[in-house]
């Protein structure tokens, strides 16, 4: 890849645990490259530009596209869990301007707060009451793919659970047939010492 880059997951950004299933996700970011004369970081010159991947948590890449110094990405998770996030910088050469610092100011939302609502009011011709009936519409759909996410989760921690608890039930029986097996090899070892000793 660029000079710059750098990668995170989404979970310790956003302030969510993790990503549920289909939800939207929109993320915008503003680059500034370091200038020495000034001793500053200022806005990166148009010719800068970034290169966004995601992939979701078993490492599929969802989205991989070139934007400018500064731009806007949306996806939607298909797979719930951790997803990463990768910015790029597209030249080895900015390292040479920008004294080898850039700064990448970044801002995700999640579910309903990637909806801008008053462009929606605008384009849809909504009044304050209907523009409010459609937030709590999109806020009581985004509880029910939480909802089915953490009932998800409970039923893939529940069969983790049952799998564990199965190996060390098992496990516990192997130790008691191995603990069972030496004791009877130790009793017929010693029988046989103390015939061979004349002892009984």
């Amino acid at each position: 890849m660029g000079a710059f880059g750098y990668c995170f997951l989404l979970k310790a950004v956003s302030g969510f645990q993790n990503i549920s299933l289909e939800r939207i996700v929109s993320g915008k970011y503003r680059t500034q490259l370091w200038d020495k004369q000034t001793g500053s970081f200022l806005p990166a010159t148009p010719g800068l530009g970034m290169h966004v991947e995601i992939k979701d948590p078993d490492t599929k890449v969802i989205l991989s596209r070139q934007y400018g110094s500064d731009g806007r990405f949306t996806f939607t998770s298909h797979t719930p869990g951790e997803h990463q996030i990768c910015l790029h910088s597209n030249s080895t050469k900015m390292a040479l301007f920008a004294g080898g610092k850039l700064r990448v100011h970044l801002d995700i939302q999640v579910g309903e707060h990637t909806n801008n609502y008053p462009e929606i009011a605008a384009k849809d011709k909504l009044t304050e009451l209907q523009l409010r009936v459609r937030q709590l519409l999109d806020q009581v759909e985004q509880i029910q793919k939480e909802q089915n996410y953490q009932r998800y989760r409970e039923e893939r921690f529940r069969m983790t659970s049952e799998s564990t608890n199965q190996r060390v039930l098992w496990w516990s029986i192997a130790q008691t047939v191995i603990l069972i097996i030496t004791a009877i090899w130790q009793m017929r070892h010693l029988k046989s010492f103390f015939e061979a000793k004349k002892l009984v």
